[in-house]
Formats: structure tokens, sequence, C-alpha cells
């Protein structure tokens, strides 16, 4: 008899037997971390050894209790109450609970479901998430209402709805879509995910969604992008853009429309991420007038970059995006026949994809790289998104490759943690409750045993590659304990249920991974 989903998950819980429950273990009416060294989200280096203190799901004392390399004296340390807890990470690395700007609760394409894909945003330390449109607001909001009573293992969940998802007929009038707005807010939305529409459509929207103080991201689609790019959504309210789109139609300064091959056509998806890698080379050149104004204008209108670099690195280097490493044992067998080559399926638009695809994005990445990291350096907010689920990339293990690819663009380490904490909650109007590691706030923490300044790779679940002195190869790191609201989650038991996961589905279907267009 083939058990319930949620029965499965607890079976495995209790055979994996590791200290902490996968489940979670609290809020506790005390709970005492020890010994941690603090990396905050505000961009303050880091400093320990510190004990932190909750109550319920509330930080409620930070104390710095010695100074490394020295035996900790108790007398400085908080006292356990009666019926508190403590957990000991003495030499571990604290932070502020990663915020994914950018994430898709799965979906039926790919056939990954939420206990799959919150495990293993949760097994990376992601412990909220905005999610820009999905399979519908209902189904958004009901996950959003079990999160804040913490009777899933799940993230905190902002709500972004598609604009115009729901309407009966197409939003044709200024006043249709102020009307879809009004509805969208009583309904419960946090914000809106636009993809483009008639400037007169797009503004009465967003001074709507602005009046009512929601917020907003938009994917400028190729489809409105000529008449409506970035710089008018931020004109007219748009809080933050999502990957590229709309940016570089913005710098342009000698054409008006992207250079579209005479064949191009939308539908052909390798058209459209072929011919979007060429678009950096049209706009205006790094540093030049025209480039520096629009970005000084969107700074002045304290605009949000999400750029979710990860999710089109495979344009610059298919082969590495198919073989990474965790695919074997995290990706389910539905979402690894959903990244293959299709006409189909978005994101699979492999149909012809070679060297000279990949030499153009590559030549992409690094014009694009620069606007962001200048952004960055003259005070603009960029934030950490993944947009997983598609293009070979996989929930949480993506969100950590964001992590390094800011680091590629030119971010410190610490300006990466803060992009990935106090930017994102910064975004969300969230910047008094999460984001930082401060009294009061909620009780939001990353713990790793391995310090991730000197080495992003060490918070994948898979570890960091080392080599011992006696020459041994082993693995370090993979975050150690996920808390959200006060409540502890072992990392790594999270991603023993998604392994087991997919497990029983490859063994169900008698799957084996396998390379496109590679019989099995």
């Amino acid at each position: 008899m083939k058990k319930p989903l949620h029965l499965l998950i607890a079976l495995l819980t209790m055979a994996v037997g590791f200290g902490q429950s996968a489940q979670g273990d609290g809020p506790h009416s005390q709970l005492i971390i020890r010994g941690v060294t603090l990396i905050n989200g505000n961009g303050a280096p880091p400093r320990g050894p510190i004990d932190i203190v909750v109550e319920g799901n509330k930080i409620t004392q930070i104390a710095v209790v010695g100074y490394p390399g020295v035996a900790i004296s108790e007398k400085s340390r908080p006292t356990l109450k009666a019926g508190g807890k403590e957990l000991d990470a003495t030499g571990m690395y604290l932070m502020p609970g990663f915020i994914d700007m950018h994430g898709h609760i799965g979906g039926r394409a790919q056939g990954a479901e939420p206990e799959y894909v919150f495990r293993l945003w949760m097994a990376h330390g992601v412990t909220t998430v905005r999610e820009p449109s999905g399979r519908g607001l209902d189904f958004t909001l009901d996950l959003k209402r079990k999160s804040e009573k913490n009777s899933i293992v799940a993230p905190r969940l902002f709500a972004y709805t598609g604009f115009g998802s729901g309407s009966k007929k197409d939003i044709s009038t200024p006043e249709q879509a102020r009307e879809w707005v009004r509805n969208n807010a009583k309904k419960g939305a946090d914000g809106i995910k636009f993809f483009g529409a008639a400037p007169d459509i797009m503004q009465a929207a967003l001074e709507e969604n602005k009046k009512l103080g929601l917020g907003s991201a938009c994917h400028h689609s190729q489809m409105d992008v000529a008449r409506w790019n970035v710089l008018h959504s931020a004109r007219a309210g748009l809080t933050s853009m999502e990957h590229w789109y709309g940016l570089p139609e913005a710098l342009f300064s000698d054409r008006t429309v992207q250079n579209y091959a005479l064949d191009y056509n939308y539908q052909n998806e390798q058209h459209r991420f072929e011919g979007a890698g060429q678009l950096w080379e049209q706009a205006a050149a790094p540093y030049s007038d025209h480039w520096n104004n629009v970005m000084n204008e969107l700074i002045a209108l304290d605009f949000t970059m999400d750029p979710t670099f990860n999710i089109y690195e495979a344009n610059r280097d298919l082969q590495r995006a198919r073989r990474a490493e965790w695919h074997e044992d995290y990706t389910l067998p539905s979402l690894w026949k959903f990244y293959e080559p299709s006409k189909i399926s978005h994101g699979s638009y492999w149909h012809n994809w070679g060297t000279e695809q990949e030499v153009a994005w590559k030549k992409n990445y690094k014009l694009w790289m620069t606007f962001i990291n200048e952004y960055k350096n003259r005070g603009g907010r960029v934030t950490t998104g993944s947009d997983s689920g598609f293009i070979y990339q996989l929930y949480g293990f993506a969100y950590v490759r964001e992590l390094e690819l800011l680091r590629e663009a030119g971010f410190h380490p610490l300006e990466i943690i803060r992009s990935a904490t106090l930017n994102g909650a910064e975004a969300l109007g969230m910047e008094d409750k999460i984001g930082t590691v401060e009294v009061g706030k909620l009780a939001d923490f990353v713990i790793v045993d391995q310090n991730p300044l000197q080495n992003l790779k060490v918070l994948y679940g898979t570890g960091a590659v080392s080599l011992t002195e006696d020459n041994k190869v082993v693995r370090k790191g993979g975050v150690n304990y996920t808390v959200k609201d006060g409540i502890i989650y072992d990392a790594k038991a999270l991603l023993k249920e998604v392994k087991d996961m997919v497990d029983q589905a490859k063994e169900k279907e008698g799957f084996k991974i396998t390379q496109p267009g590679v019989k099995q």
C-alpha cells in the first residue's frame, strides 16, 4: 500500500537520526545558541564568540562572550532558564536567514511539489521567499498561511500575482488595470509580477499598486519592451526588476529595438535566448554619459535590481550546468525530463546550442555584471534571487550559485551576504523584522561549520571538496542548521529527505539520469 507523502516524510525523519529534527525543533520558551561567529547582514565584519538568546520566535539578547582562541568564562554567558534549550554551535558561523527574491514554488510541468522545493530551500538556509507568480494566488496564499503557523516545513512566503491572472477577460484599458490591482490587493497578495503591457496600462497598474503600498516586480518581456523599458517602469512606481530584461533597452543610444535576426520568432526559444545573448553589446558603453544617467536615475528612485545571474548561466557553459554534481541525488526524474531540449518546455531551448552562443553569452555576462556591480557601488540595492526549476538550476543549490556569481561580478563576500539578507528585507519592507541579527527581530538564522566568506561553496548541500594533511579527499560544509521563527531544522536531514523522495521516484519509474540524446 502506497503511503501518503506526509507519512513518508515522517518515517524518513525518524530514520535519519540527526541531532535536530528535519521537521523542526521548537520554538522554545528560551533557546540559546552558543559560541558562534556572527556574520551579520549589515556589512559588518565577523565577530565572535557570541551567544544568541531567542525567546519564542524573537531575538532577546546578543552577548559577546569572549575572544578567539581564549577559553570562554561561563560567568559571562547568558543563563539558561528552566525548560530552555541550548544549541552548541561552538566555532560555527551564523548569518541571518537567506532571502530568495525570485523563487517559484515548483510547477506542474516540472513535477516539483512544495514539499520537495521547500526542503531544498530550507536545507540551504533560505528562510524567506518572494514568489513572483506561480500556480495561482490561492495556492500560494494557502502555503503562506501554513508557513506562518509553522504547520509545514517551509520558508516565509511573499505572494506576487502575475498581472492579469484570474481575470475573465483581457485587461485592455487603464481603468480595468486599476480595478484588477485593487482586487488583487483585496485578495491578500503582497504584490504583482508584471511581464509588460501597453504603456497606458502599465502606468495605471503601477500607479495604483504603489498607492496601495504593495510591491512589484517585472520581467520586461520582448513583446512590450520596445515601448516600455525598465526606466519607464521605475518612474511609474515599479519596485524591482527581474533578470536583465528591459535594462539594456533603457541603455540603447543608437537604436530603439533590439537587433533581431530577420528570421526571429519569439515562440522559438532558441531565437529568444540566442538574441538576448547579444543584447548588452547593443547598449551604451559602460561609464558613458547615457549609461551613467540611467543608473543614477534608477538609484535616485530607490529601485531594486534582482539579477538572477545563475538562471542563465547554462547559456555560457551548458555542459557545466547539465553535469552539476547534485543532479544525480537531488533532481527529480520529472524535473530532469523538463530540463532536456524541447520546443515546448519553457527554458529548454537547446535546439542547436554551441560555442558561438556560449561565447556571446560570456561577453553578455561581463557587461551585465559591470552594470550590477557599479549599481551596488553607487548605493543601489541589489538582491539575491534564483528562479530555480528551469535551465538545469535546482532549488537551493542555485541560490548558492547566485552568491558565487555575485562574487564574480565584483561583490565582496560581506556585500554578498548583505545582498542575500538585509537588501532583500528592505526590498520587501521587512527590514524591521528580518535581514540582520538584532534584538527584537525574528529568529531566522543560517548556521554552518565552515567560513562561507572564505569559500561560498561550503553553503552547498554537497559541501566543498578539501584535502586533509594526510592526502585524503573530504567534503566540508553544507549548512548544519536552518532556524526559522525560532525553530531549529537539521539542514542535512532535510537533504536526506529530498534524496529519499528522489530515490523513490527513480525506483518507481525505473529511471536513471542520462545526458540528452543518450538512451538509458
